[in-house]
């Protein structure tokens, strides 16, 4: 895959995941200073906070019950997306949840997109907008099939959207541009029809 390093991504899940446990620097809503202990129902009431939108139409808890290399993206979606032959792997961020990327594993490409599932902060946007947007270079907020989101450029070839699910749910789907396409295309271009197959696919598993 080259010399390209996918930091960019993990920094940002990073910044996601102090939320749970550190509230990004600030008191309220971001309960236990150890992030081991549930949220607060006063906590909760509190959200969203930092700016970030209300979710007025939520998805229920349930559809982040799974395995985002299974239940994020169809085969044809990711063949879409990637082209072939394409790499899967899980994976967990700690702090936030369960995560999968796939990987054209052609030398010329190394094309990548992600998506985590968070599982742990329980902040939904709020966390995004506290920790996220201080380091971005791009943040333009969106709406996708009816959910707000976020797209939140660090790096010239990586780009990242968060869709907020519920006020305390999101998910954050990563896109890499292949090597062919760096400084010459948009990384958030699939990036976006990705989130648009996810959302699609989440709310098909939730019943609406």
């Amino acid at each position: 895959m080259g010399p390209r390093s996918f930091g960019a991504a993990i920094a940002g899940f990073t910044a996601l995941a102090l939320t749970a446990c550190t509230g990004g620097g600030t008191p309220g809503p971001a309960g236990s200073a150890s992030g081991s202990e549930s949220i607060s129902s006063e906590a909760s009431s509190a959200l969203p906070y930092a700016g970030a939108p209300k979710v007025s139409d939520p998805l229920p808890p349930s559809v982040l019950s799974g395995d985002p290399c299974a239940d994020a993206l169809t085969p044809d979606q990711v063949k879409a997306a990637l082209g072939s032959p394409v790499r899967t792997k899980p994976d967990t961020i700690g702090g936030l949840g369960p995560f999968c990327s796939w990987t054209n594993t052609d030398t010329t490409s190394a094309a990548k997109i992600s998506v985590a599932f968070d599982t742990t902060t329980h902040q939904g946007l709020s966390g995004a907008y506290q920790n996220s947007k201080p380091q971005s270079k791009v943040w333009q907020e969106s709406t996708i099939d009816g959910l707000p989101a976020v797209t939140h450029v660090s790096e010239h070839d990586h780009c990242q959207i968060f869709v907020g699910l519920a006020d305390d749910a999101l998910i954050d789907v990563g896109g890499y541009l292949s090597l062919s396409k760096i400084d010459k295309a948009d990384p958030c271009e699939t990036t976006k029809k990705v989130v648009s197959a996810v959302v699609t696919t989440l709310k098909q598993k939730a019943g609406s």
